[in-house]
């Protein structure tokens, strides 16, 4: 009985309203052709129309059905061989790509930069080929170096979905946060986010600059100037940065910046990429920066406070904030593991 059931799992088509394509999936089984879809890797969200990200994020409502059931298995990618390459810890990222495959069916195969041969000297592109050499379907891969993923979808026959890269993009990150947000307020047009925190060295705020954007929130960045990447700073040229980016609000402070908020995020500052650059300390920072009870009571009195984790409690965030009422933490975790199966169904059975 439990084997029928996972043959006859709903999948959603698109819609047009945002509130529905995210809580109300419509019927279709799993194995039907997936014909609405044409991406064939995952590398960041800037490259993904409104649509697409709606189509993801109502798949991942369908995704959620299947969690919620007793067995929480699907064979909707059986015989498919998934690699996870991860060049950098993790620990949320990794854990729940390697279950969303597995809940999916697929055999799914950890590789690590220790334990490898990389260890050895074996260069990314050798061993990008070694797996597209033993039958790799997918590559889900983290890596230290910003556009490793864009190589990587050069090199192999597979598909390939960013897990993070460098400081460039988090692309599977930005799509949980905007689910949970869907979910919160059902249309994000014209509702306010605040992101504060390391900005610079974030992937995951530059991917959350474009996917929310495309959604219609109205951004905020919040950081000391040290914590903006160039383009971003006042008075930023051209020259400094000719990409264009998508049009967003930067503050210095936060109190001003927090009041009417509907979303606030904070983010860690990654000691790990700093290399020297001048800050003020910890405890400067966080009288500053760090999203208290107090600066939460300025937003707006529905507001939700979010963090992509690992938390630095204390520093960014306070710990009655961290795990209080508004927050969505626990819930940005959990919404990880249906996005993801999301990403990895859309790619795999409709990806070009």
């Amino acid at each position: 009985m439990v084997a029928e059931q996972a043959t006859e799992t709903a999948m959603p088509p698109t819609a047009t309203d945002a509130t529905e394509r995210v809580a109300q999936p419509s019927r279709a089984p799993f194995d039907e052709p997936v014909t609405d879809w044409r991406q064939r890797h995952l590398l960041d969200v800037d490259t993904l129309s409104k649509d697409e990200i709606l189509r993801v994020l109502s798949t991942a409502s369908a995704m959620a059905e299947v969690l919620d059931r007793s067995v929480a298995r699907t064979p909707a990618l059986r015989g498919v061989t998934i690699f996870n390459l991860f060049y950098e810890a993790s620990t949320r990222t990794r854990s729940s790509f390697e279950l969303a495959g597995k809940i999916l069916g697929a055999d799914v195969i950890n590789v690590s930069g220790s334990g490898s041969s990389v260890e050895k000297g074996e260069s990314l592109v050798e061993t990008l080929n070694t797996l597209s050499a033993v039958g790799a379907d997918a590559v889900v891969m983290r890596h230290h170096a910003s556009g490793a993923p864009w190589l990587a979808s050069r090199t192999i026959d597979g598909h390939v979905i960013n897990a993070g890269d460098g400081q460039h993009a988090h692309p599977t990150q930005a799509l949980l946060d905007a689910y949970i947000l869907l979910q919160e307020f059902g249309d994000l047009t014209g509702r306010k986010v605040v992101i504060v925190g390391d900005i610079l060295h974030s992937r995951v705020a530059r991917s959350n600059l474009w996917s929310l954007t495309t959604l219609g929130a109205e951004v905020t960045l919040v950081a000391p100037r040290p914590l903006l990447p160039a383009a971003l700073a006042p008075g930023a040229t051209e020259r400094e940065h000719p990409l264009s980016l998508p049009s967003v609000q930067i503050e210095s402070d936060l109190d001003r910046a927090i009041v009417g908020a509907d979303a606030v995020m904070a983010l860690r500052i990654q000691n790990e990429r700093l290399k020297g650059k001048l800050l003020p300390s910890s405890a400067e920072f966080a009288r500053r920066y760090q999203l208290t009870a107090e600066r939460i009571a300025k937003a707006s009195p529905d507001a939700i406070v979010m963090h992509p984790g690992p938390m630095n409690e204390g520093v960014e965030i306070a710990v009655d904030v961290a795990h209080g009422a508004q927050s969505r933490i626990e819930a940005q975790v959990s919404a990880g593991l249906a996005v993801r199966m999301a990403v990895l169904f859309l790619l795999i059975r409709g990806g070009a």
